[in-house]
């Protein structure tokens, strides 16, 4: 693959540790990740003591063509977004507007989550800690490709059945940030978006930064998302997330970021003034929920960390005896991460154009660049094997499941019996016709959700989506006594599907005509 490298910013500081690094060699070894990690291009920048040390595109913007990503190139910056939101909420705290710990009822009187105690607990804390006892990604699909509004998904949120008890256990969650993002028009009389702009992105000088799929798809030199599909590593479709922007929509590029993270590193300041008070940068970046630590991957057993937790916006552990501020964002064909060492000033922003763990592999690198102590080890070769270990066991269930279905068996039904209208508490409605000899499922708010039911084994069919990119479904009816339908319950066929395809979640029960 032809690496293009475009410097924007190079603005080397002076130090030993920074004579330590090599950035022929760092920029050999993007190559070898992009190649290796079945990226098409990225772009990083480093900062450190106030100044950005680099910032540099790498590789092809969309596969098939020439364009080069450079500094200044956007990319989707997905979760990454959700430390915006918590800042915005900060400045907000700061103006005496709300509390952390305010009630979230204080602010939006007609919320609620379908436990009326966690409903008057909930504080604007908890919409941001991922301890809402919400199961993890609930209510994605309220937002993924749908054509529902913020205050829409906030209000349907409540009826999400909790998987764990309130604020027992960390469950990463989407919607209570949209949730976070409906309290900034209540308090400060002016959209998320407008908000973010205004108090944050302006005051960095961030001009080249926007919060909408418009903004994106409008500029010449952005990065177009790519996917494995069937084996090739092709374009698939942007995620529209405007509905979900408080959680995941702000689009941005390395040279923009650099300032944020500079900012992040100087507890709020910029050259104009300050963004949030040191109190509220500390509290941001303090621990609020404790994270579950796994064992990794073998390849990857030396990221294990000490400590885990989650802070308002950040993840927070150890590596190489030092405190991380971190937090990466994925959507389709995007991943990026930002990683900062606040000990040492050190900031790192990389952004991709796949769905590889390459902004990992790149980022630990560089961390191992500019951290004294201990070994260095090839990440992009360790986050290569591990993949490969992901995806075998992934296959191996896949092939386990094909051989334990019964191929011979049919239908209870004739196929005209299971087509019509369905409701889901949590999602609202869904149609199933026949056409043309197929049955097709079609959710109602979510115009990319059409697909054929393939059937699988007994009353159980696949939905094969017509639409690139998202993740079949199984499609299981259950029947009441007298044969009729009692309802339709869906789980993702592979494995290693996104949480966001929360399938499971839903409960779908036939409407009477």
């Amino acid at each position: 693959m032809r690496v293009g490298l475009v410097a924007a910013a190079l603005a080397l500081a002076a130090g030993p540790v920074q004579g330590q690094f090599r950035q022929r060699d760092f920029d050999a070894y993007v190559a070898r990740g992009l190649e290796a990690l079945r990226t098409p291009g990225a772009a990083i920048a480093v900062v450190r003591d106030g100044r950005v040390l680099f910032a540099k595109g790498y590789g092809i913007r969309a596969r098939g063509d020439t364009g080069h990503v450079d500094a200044h190139t956007l990319f989707q910056i997905a979760s990454n977004t959700k430390a915006f939101t918590t800042a915005a909420l900060a400045i907000l705290a700061d103006e005496g507007k709300l509390s952390w710990d305010d009630p979230v009822t204080k602010f939006l009187p007609g919320f609620a989550l379908y436990d009326p105690y966690v409903t008057r607990e909930l504080t604007v804390r908890d919409l941001v800690t991922h301890r809402s006892g919400l199961g993890l990604g609930a209510g994605d699909l309220l937002w993924f490709h749908s054509n529902y509004s913020r205050a829409e998904i906030a209000y349907r949120i409540r009826f999400a059945k909790p998987a764990s008890s309130f604020r027992s256990a960390y469950a990463y969650d989407n919607v209570l940030y949209i949730v976070a993002g409906e309290i900034v028009p209540a308090v400060a009389g002016t959209t998320w978006d407008e908000f973010v702009t205004r108090r944050i992105f302006t005051p960095l000088q961030m001009a080249e930064t926007g919060t909408t799929i418009a903004y994106f798809t409008s500029s010449r030199n952005a990065a177009a998302p790519h996917a494995v599909e069937r084996g090739t590593l092709q374009v698939v479709p942007i995620d529209s997330v405007d509905n979900t922007a408080p959680a995941g929509g702000i689009v941005s590029n390395v040279a923009d970021l650099a300032k944020w993270l500079i900012c992040r590193l100087d507890s709020g300041r910029y050259a104009g003034g300050r963004l949030f008070s040191e109190r509220q940068a500390r509290e941001m970046w303090s621990g609020q929920t404790i994270l579950p630590i796994a064992d990794p991957d073998p390849p990857l057993a030396a990221l294990r960390p000490d400590f885990a937790e989650y802070g308002l916006g950040w993840r927070l552990r150890d590596y190489r005896g030092r405190k991380i501020v971190t937090h990466t964002g994925g959507l389709a064909g995007m991943s990026s991460q930002i990683t900062l060492v606040p000990a040492e000033k050190l900031g790192i922003v990389i952004l991709t154009n796949s769905e590889s763990d390459l902004m990992a592999a790149l980022s630990y690198r560089l961390l191992d660049e500019f951290l004294d102590g201990g070994p260095r080890t090839d990440w992009v070769a360790a986050f290569v094997r591990a993949a490969q270990l992901d995806r075998a066991q992934a296959d191996s269930t896949v092939r386990a499941n094909r051989a334990a279905r019964d191929s011979l068996s049919k239908p209870s039904l004739p196929q005209e019996r299971y087509a019509g209208r369905y409701r889901d508490e949590l999602y609202g409605d869904a149609g199933i016709t026949l056409e043309e000899g197929r049955l097709v499922l079609r959710f109602s708010r979510s115009p990319a959700f059409v697909g054929e039911l393939e059937h699988w084994q007994y009353d159980t069919f696949i939905a094969r989506w017509r639409t690139a990119h998202l993740e079949d479904a199984y499609v299981a009816f259950s029947l009441n006594p007298d044969g009729s339908i009692d309802r339709f319950r869906m789980t993702a066929v592979s494995p290693v599907a996104d949480f966001s395809f929360d399938y499971q979640d839903l409960e779908f029960r036939p409407l009477k005509p």
